[in-house]
């Protein structure tokens, strides 16, 4: 009972579709007439993997893959394609998860950013062989750079904020499972 927030993930999940709604309702905002000079970082997409190598308890697959699909249905991409592939990642990054519970934050940083990567490129590659139209490849490099700037301040967000922390060797859930 020392640590009763940790023991319900739930509270968690509400937390996490919370930010989702908030950062789709923030992107959804009429604030300007023109469009940004600089595309902003896919912060979804970084708590997701941020969470998912810190308590994959946290996130759960179904909640990952409503939370980008509600995204790309009010962002009007492709439906299912972002999902898919950021369900991918994450279930990639979760069953390396305590490979890299270990690791200093900087093989973290390039683990992930190797992951966001790849995901972008999939993502190219597979809008280029069904012909759908894409953004350009200097605006969607430059946003998935800001991805990777922003990785480390969601992290830092996470663990000072939340409380969101990777689990010592040998830490137990509310319920005796090993993290």
């Amino acid at each position: 009972m020392a640590e009763p927030v940790r023991s319900m993930p739930w509270r968690y999940w509400a937390l996490f579709a919370g930010f989702v709604v908030l950062s789709l309702f923030w992107r959804l905002l009429p604030l300007s007439g023109a469009a940004p000079l600089v595309p902003g970082p896919d912060l979804i997409l970084c708590v997701v993997l941020a969470w998912v190598l810190r308590r994959p308890d946290y996130m759960p697959a179904l909640l990952v893959v409503g939370a980008v699909l509600l995204e790309d249905l009010l962002l009007m991409r492709p439906p299912g394609l972002w999902a898919l592939l950021v369900l991918m990642a994450a279930e990639f990054l979760r069953t390396r998860q305590p490979l890299m519970r270990e690791l200093p934050f900087t093989m973290e940083w390039a683990a992930v950013g190797t992951v966001m990567a790849t995901v972008w490129l999939a993502e190219r590659l597979v809008l280029g062989l069904v012909l759908v139209p894409m953004p350009g490849l200097g605006a969607s490099l430059v946003q998935l750079a800001m991805t990777l700037l922003a990785y480390p301040l969601v992290v830092l967000a996470s663990h000072w904020l939340i409380g969101v922390r990777k689990p010592a060797t040998g830490e137990v859930d509310a319920l005796g499972r090993p993290l």
